[in-house]
């Protein structure tokens, strides 16, 4: 990912998996350490597991709302397919960080149901379409470590740990867990930390061999 005054993340996914809690938190994140930020959302029919997508720009120069096509840092995507929708908006040098989760449509499962010659569209194939882009996909099994931190909802939050593992995102850590803790309810809070937590240490563990990586805190 390049270093510059400005960085620029794309959040994508679909209705429910919580990208606007997922922008609230990187949002009020900024406001805590002094940066700004701008965002941008596009809800889409996010009511019926539609698209959605939320640029977020951080820098203090950034003038609109939306990210230009070819200049996201970083792709966030809550859901695989998802991923290949937005493509086009990252950089050369970003990075996808990208739920292997897939659910699919239902325009994908009404064909899928009347021809029986047909099959899904696999997480192997999103890979591959992906890799003829960038070689920089990095794909983790957020439901399942959202799943050990005790809420499968807090998959948002276990790819939040992910990408603030990244030296590049400009956010501190610590920053981002007063966020959570600020704006998830009491309820929810020690489940979402918790996947935080297990988000940041997964992508120690397999991705900072390819990405310059903060220190665990």
């Amino acid at each position: 990912m390049t270093e510059k005054s400005e960085f620029s993340t794309l959040l994508a996914g679909v209705g429910g998996q919580g990208l606007m809690l997922l922008s609230s938190v990187i949002g009020e994140a900024c406001a805590m350490s002094g940066q700004r930020i701008i965002t941008g959302e596009q809800h889409g029919l996010s009511q019926r597991s539609g698209s959605i997508s939320v640029h977020l720009r951080i820098g203090p120069d950034v003038i609109s709302p939306l990210i230009p096509i070819g200049s996201a840092n970083a792709i966030i995507s809550l859901e695989a397919l998802e991923t290949l929708r937005y493509i086009e908006y990252l950089q050369d040098d970003g990075i996808i960080l990208m739920n292997s989760r897939i659910m699919h449509p239902i325009t994908e499962t009404s064909q899928v149901a009347k021809d029986k010659e047909l099959s899904y569209f696999g997480l192997e194939e999103i890979e591959k379409r992906l890799s003829e882009v960038t070689e920089n996909v990095l794909a983790l099994d957020a439901l399942a470590l959202a799943r050990q931190a005790g809420n499968p909802l807090t998959e948002n939050i276990v790819l939040l740990g992910a990408v603030c593992a990244f030296e590049a995102f400009p956010i501190p850590m610590d920053k981002v867990r007063s966020a959570i803790s600020q704006i998830v309810p009491e309820k929810a809070r020690e489940a979402n930390l918790t996947a935080f937590e297990l988000g940041l240490k997964a992508s120690h563990a397999r991705f900072c061999d390819k990405f310059p990586c903060k220190n665990l805190e």
